[in-house]
């Protein structure tokens, strides 16, 4: 689970010891996509995503890109059913780096991490979406993956 870019870079699971550096680099992330202050994710749903990690029956996993003592990345991504394949399919939900550690290939080796879990679950497909805006990360994801075409829709009740 190393990079080849960087002899000290490790990818790996996320461990329960890890909460404590692990939350900045989520607070990080959700405040890039302006979930902070007033809508600001609730506490309750960070403690759930961090239980999810470790509970065997749920389908979410978590990543960490440590390099030295220090988390400076993470992603999240869960498998699902599809409707139109029997093998499951891989939704990577989460990607983000600290802003040190930006343009120096940690989030392309946590996608390479996220498809060789995929692969050793005999997933048929990995998939993901990000902002219009987010022009930085998709030269990367330009890179790694095609775009799809699709649109998103979403209804918020």
């Amino acid at each position: 689970m190393t990079n080849p870019m960087s002899d000290s870079l490790l990818v790996r699971p996320v461990h329960r010891s890890d909460y404590a550096r692990w939350l900045p680099l989520w607070d990080g992330y959700n405040a890039f996509y302006g979930r902070s202050g007033e809508t600001a994710l609730a506490g309750e749903i960070t403690a759930m995503t961090w239980a999810r990690f470790f509970d065997a029956y749920e389908p979410v996993h978590a990543l960490v890109a440590e390099s030295g003592e220090q988390l400076v990345g993470l992603v999240h991504y869960l498998f699902h059913r599809s409707t139109t394949a029997i093998a499951p399919v891989c939704y990577l939900q989460d990607l983000f780096t600290s802003a040190a550690a930006r343009g120096k290939g940690i989030g392309g080796a946590l996608i390479s991490e996220v498809y060789e879990q995929a692969r050793q679950a005999g997933v048929s497909r990995v998939y993901w979406q990000t902002h219009e805006t987010n022009h930085t990360a998709q030269t990367l994801y330009d890179k790694v993956a095609e775009r799809s075409g699709f649109i998103v829709y979403r209804k918020v009740f």
